[in-house]
């Protein structure tokens, strides 16, 4: 074969394989269509199914009223809309018209949010405490229409719950069930039922698109992130799986808008079934407390203390009169494991102790200058144990002479010196407060990037007490002699408040 035929040969080839890739190619799309054209799977039965359990809350709080038109016995209140609802512009315009009209005296100021069933036989419903905070008439309205005053079982501000209960007799009553949040993964989907922008009994679905969040919303904040929207007015509402469960209650979302981009939070049935059941039962809640103050585990502080990794929770003080004040947990301390349950991030402490039952006493696995030990504790109340915090402060002394000298030392930025009458009065130290004070913290020094301040005490460092300069100035010696690149330092504040910090050494 000459070259002409060969490279003819070659182009039928090439003209063939063509061909049958553009059938191919033509092929596949004329298979699959019939599947497509279905679309997903129907969520419709499910839905039909929990709209029943589902419900609006209305709230009235009667406020009164000032002047030029902001009151008045012949006033008509303004109702306060979720933020967007498409009848806020029409409000807007009717209110601004009769400015001015009225005199002093009250009004009622109305708001909406959603709830569910969770107990048909006893009427018990779930919302957000931020959703009838404050109100003076509370109103569950169903989706047939139906609607029910409710009472106030009891709220919880700390993970934003709150128990109603209505009449079961009235009406036959659709109740749902929490689910176990814990099973379900990042990806399942989910289904929101609520009433944003005061548009009852609306239907949307996602997934969950985040475990675990903390959004800084309070001390146990562990929330479902999801992209079902959730827009204002869907708080108080339930987030299902598909087995039509609660697994969260929505309570919070991330807009600039004040509409769903995608982004809302759930507080996991984990939790909220546990306060649920406290409220129903009590009232109010009764959490486990451990009597600790308590901060991060940096990279610095876990190099200090000779850790491996920076995990747990680091022990800042103890409340005085509470679980741990005899000694068994000391500042200091690292607590790593809480009953069987792995302290990975400083934030995982308050929940797992608190979701524990009040004289409880429990296993608690702490690092104590590099060693691993159990300790027994018997849990207090939380309650309680903030109305000792709250009475913790000591009086500081006064009438100190001012006059008197001090032998003082310069180290790592700071100028410290002897705790004594002289420098109690001057900064106004505690008298139940020990160690050696900083009396001046050099500009853009490793102690003021610390956020060290004069007046603060340096109780500790690398866990060894000090009581003078020279203390200090030795236990630094001896710090960089081992090598160390950071000084742990355990400060006290004029109150006695304690707190942990490191601080360069090179």
């Amino acid at each position: 074969m000459n070259s002409t035929s060969l490279l003819r040969a070659m182009r039928k080839a090439s003209l063939a394989a063509t061909t049958a890739l553009l059938i191919g190619a033509v092929a596949v799309p004329s298979f699959v269509t019939p599947a497509l054209a279905n679309g997903p799977e129907s969520v419709a039965d499910l839905a039909e199914g929990l709209l029943g359990a589902v419900v609006n809350i209305s709230t009235t709080q009667n406020v009164k009223g000032g002047e030029n038109g902001e009151g008045g016995e012949n006033a008509v209140p303004m109702p306060q809309l979720p933020e967007g609802s498409p009848f806020q512009d029409f409000f807007d315009d009717f209110f601004k018209d009769r400015e001015g009209q009225g005199g002093s005296g009250s009004q009622k100021v109305q708001s909406l949010g959603s709830g569910f069933v969770i107990d048909a036989e006893q009427g018990i419903v779930v919302t957000n405490n931020h959703v009838i905070a404050d109100a003076d008439e509370i109103e569950v309205n169903f989706s047939d229409g139906s609607k029910l005053k409710a009472e106030l079982v009891g709220t919880d501000t700390k993970t934003d719950i709150a128990v109603l209960k209505i009449d079961p007799k009235v009406k036959p009553l659709t109740a749902v069930k929490f689910g176990d949040s814990n099973k379900m993964r990042i990806g399942d989907w989910v289904m929101a039922i609520g009433n944003p922008f005061g548009l009852g009994g609306t239907v949307t679905v996602g997934i969950i698109s985040a475990r675990n969040r903390d959004i800084n919303s309070g001390p146990y904040d562990d929330f479902i992130q999801t992209d079902a929207a959730i827009n204002r007015g869907n708080s108080g509402g339930p987030l299902f799986n598909m087995d039509g469960e609660v697994i969260g209650i929505n309570t919070a979302i991330i807009s600039p808008s004040g509409g769903s981009i995608g982004i809302g939070f759930s507080i996991p049935a984990e939790i909220a079934s546990g306060v649920v059941d406290q409220l129903r039962e009590f009232g109010e809640t009764r959490r486990g407390w451990l009597g600790v103050r308590i901060q991060p585990v940096t990279e610095d502080i876990a190099e200090s203390l000779g850790m491996k990794t920076a995990k747990g929770a680091l022990v800042a003080g103890i409340i005085k009169g509470g679980p741990v004040d005899n000694g068994v947990i000391q500042p200091g301390d690292v607590i790593i494991k809480f009953d069987g349950k792995d302290v990975i991030e400083m934030r995982d402490l308050p929940r797992v102790v608190a979701e524990s039952p009040v004289g409880k006493a429990v296993d608690v696995i702490i690092v104590r200058k590099g060693v691993e030990q159990t300790v027994k504790v018997t849990l207090g109340r939380l309650e309680d144990g903030e109305k000792l915090a709250e009475g913790e402060a000591a009086t500081p002394e006064e009438g100190a002479d001012k006059g008197a000298e001090v032998a003082s030392a310069a180290v790592l930025g700071m100028t410290i010196g002897e705790l004594n009458d002289a420098n109690r009065g001057k900064f106004g130290i505690a008298a139940d407060v020990s160690g050696v004070v900083v009396t001046a913290v050099a500009k853009d020094s490793a102690a003021a990037e610390r956020g060290i301040v004069a007046g603060e005490v340096i109780t500790e460092i690398a866990q060894e007490s000090v009581s003078t300069p020279k203390d200090v100035t030795d236990r630094i010696a001896a710090l960089k002699e081992q090598g160390r690149k950071n000084a742990l330092l355990m400060l006290a504040s004029k109150t006695g408040e304690l707190r942990f910090v490191t601080i360069r050494m090179d």
